[in-house]
């Protein structure tokens, strides 16, 4: 959601610029924008895509040695190209809209005292050009500007309550770039020459450019020049290079490239197994060692005696089922909370719960504010679940487990979620372990199922041209209902979150148990019902279920395990799976729903890896 890029230099630096716009795509935008010195300030912005914008650079010869570049979300203002980013200050007085401005600004986050800000400046004769929080800071820098960029950037940020990541320059210091954050990933990089430095809200906008990075803490400033750069803490005190060190980031730019795939989405659910490997490489043991960061793992898993879970999503869907794997493995007593409304709740603060947060970019403005918010409460022992070793979120727990998927392109999440499902699985046996509820027996069973994990993933994908048939059904379809049992709940959750958000399907999920308490009246021939059979426990419970829709002419589409006797007939659709993988079966089952929510939005014609509305890192509230 919303991402920076910022360059000094003593070379045109647009088409970098432009290319770390390109990079930042998955972030998810509806408008973008370049900006540079260049005798005053020139930009050109976009409501259409990156290449378009470049088309026009490349048209209206935009070249400058300093610059900012920005996609935008949009939040405050409809996706317009007025209210697109960089934002101009225009001065103030009664010809401001026609003068010129001095100050170019990019903004990630939110500002919540924006409408007393813009009547503040209004009163002092600034005219506003958008609907936009983020030209409101824009003016209240110009106002504070007396020759000094640093200066009046500080004196503002005092004004601001909200997150933010700005990067700012000013046309009477062609050569600086101010940067802060707060409540909003930033980066320094540094460039490899000494003489050019770059901002961005990601390393990958930098893959290529230098791999040199320093991340900013909470609160702090960069003050860029050709050359050199300072960084200040939060109370703006001058930081050393061993407070924030420069670190060696591997974003390769090859790791955004389709390939021979029609969507990254499509790319992203057949990379699965390789992700899984991954993730689970040199785990040859449960050992609270897994789990790495600032505390002693096994001294926290012997201290706590219950777990809460902050996600917000899919990633709140891989908490729901590891509740039921903690509990019955672990037996460890958990809840698992969204993250947007945990922080906004009385609750009872237990200090010997673990928290943990599960989020992809560890980035989650939502998650790490319940995190904080937790903190707060007395509840220090932390872990996250991410797919991210440098983002914010590791840095603030104290333990961590990085998956390994990879980066993830399309907005909607499917390789990150099974990563996750496996790094949950994990710290469930740990726990288990350093609780004496696993016995040696029980942890060769586990880890011999988690090592064919990417076999058996592969051996799923394999269902394909069976889901494409399924698909072609759906397409014509307006709703559908998804039902699951026990730890397939959430897979029938996480099942329709994938429909509705890419094909725009209206879904819906429930215990499949539920079905009699309401979500029956709405089953007609023309609400396909997509239930997750596996031949577990509650089998014979569902099957009781199925009959219950097939009674009332509703249409039955069926992920089966082999030995389930469930059989294909009229109104019941079935694609069996290659077998059944015990409490491992979710990350199997949600594989096949993936590719269905995938082939229905292509089917339907929608734009699969950017759909409307939705950003891949979600960095407001």
């Amino acid at each position: 959601m919303c991402g920076i890029v910022g360059a000094v230099s003593n070379r045109n630096i647009v088409p970098i610029l432009v290319q770390g716009l390109a990079r930042l795509e998955y972030r998810g935008y509806d408008s973008c924008g370049v900006a540079v010195y260049a005798n005053g300030l020139q930009r050109a912005r976009s409501t259409a895509r990156v290449a378009e914008l470049a088309e026009q650079i490349n048209d209206g010869s935009l070249e400058g040695s300093t610059g900012i570049a920005h996609t935008r979300w949009a939040t405050h203002g409809a996706p317009a190209v007025h209210n697109a980013h960089p934002h101009f200050s225009h001065g103030s007085g009664p010809d401001a809209a026609n003068r010129p401005g001095r100050i170019a600004l990019v903004h990630n986050g939110i500002i919540e005292n924006h409408d007393e800000l813009r009547a503040t400046l209004q009163a002092k004769g600034y005219v506003f050009q958008s609907q936009t929080d983020t030209e409101v800071i824009a003016h209240l820098i110009d106002s504070l500007y007396d020759g000094d960029l640093f200066d009046a950037v500080k004196t503002a940020l005092k004004s601001l309550h909200g997150a933010y990541a700005i990067a700012v320059f000013c046309k009477d210091e062609p050569h600086r770039l101010v940067g802060a954050r707060a409540g909003s990933p930033l980066i320094l990089g540094v460039g490899k020459d000494g003489q050019e430095h770059f901002l961005a809200s990601d390393a990958m906008a930098l893959a290529g450019v230098t791999d040199q990075i320093v991340y900013l803490d909470e609160g702090d400033m960069v003050d860029i020049q050709l050359g050199k750069y300072w960084l200040f803490d939060k109370a703006h005190k001058p930081l050393t290079p061993a407070q924030r060190p420069v670190k060696t980031v591997q974003a390769h730019s090859g790791a955004a490239e389709l390939g021979p795939y029609r969507h990254y989405m499509q790319k992203e659910i057949f990379e699965q197994p390789r992700a899984i490997a991954d993730t689970l490489q040199g785990v040859d043991s449960i050992v609270p060692e897994l789990f790495e960061g600032s505390a002693s793992a096994a001294r926290v898993f012997k201290d706590i005696d219950s777990v809460l879970i902050l996600a917000c999503g899919t990633s709140y869907y891989s908490g729901c089922t590891a509740k039921y794997w903690l509990e019955s493995i672990a037996k460890i007593p958990t809840q698992v909370e969204v993250a947007s409304e945990y922080r906004y709740r009385d609750s009872v603060p237990n200090p010997r719960t673990l928290i943990v947060t599960i989020t992809q970019s560890g980035e989650t403005a939502d998650t790490l504010a319940a995190l904080r918010h937790a903190q707060s409460l007395g509840m220090t022992h932390t872990l996250t679940i991410c797919n991210v070793a440098t983002s914010a979120m590791v840095r603030e727990c104290a333990l961590a487990y990085i998956t390994r998927a990879g980066i993830e392109i399309g907005v909607a999440s499917t390789k990150a979620f099974t990563a996750q499902l496996a790094g949950l699985f994990l710290l469930t046996l740990a726990l288990a372990k350093t609780k004496g509820r696993l016995s040696e027996s029980e942890e060769a069973r586990h880890l011999k199922a988690m090592r064919h994990l990417p076999a058996a993933l592969q051996a799923v994908l394999a269902l394909e041209p069976q889901i494409i048939a399924w698909a072609e059904d759906f397409a014509k379809m307006d709703n559908a209902l998804f039902l699951g049992r026990g730890l397939h709940y959430p897979i029938a959750l996480e099942g329709a979150l994938k429909l509705k958000e890419i094909s725009y399907i209206h879904a819906e999920a429930y215990p499949a148990g539920e079905l009699k308490h309401g979500p029956l009246a709405l089953v007609t021939s023309a609400m396909p019902v997509v239930t997750v059979a596996p031949n577990d426990a509650l089998l014979e419970k569902l099957k009781s279920n199925m009959h219950e829709v097939r009674a009332r002419g509703g249409v039955l589409y069926v992920l089966a395990d082999g030995d389930t006797r469930i059989e294909s007939g009229e109104g019941l659709h079935v694609i069996r799976m290659p077998e059944h993988y015990g409490e491992l079966s979710p990350l199997l089952h949600v594989v096949p729903l993936q590719l269905l929510a995938y082939h229905t939005a292509c089917a339907k014609g929608t734009d699969v890896d950017k759909p409307r509305n939705l950003a891949k890192s979600v960095t407001v509230e």
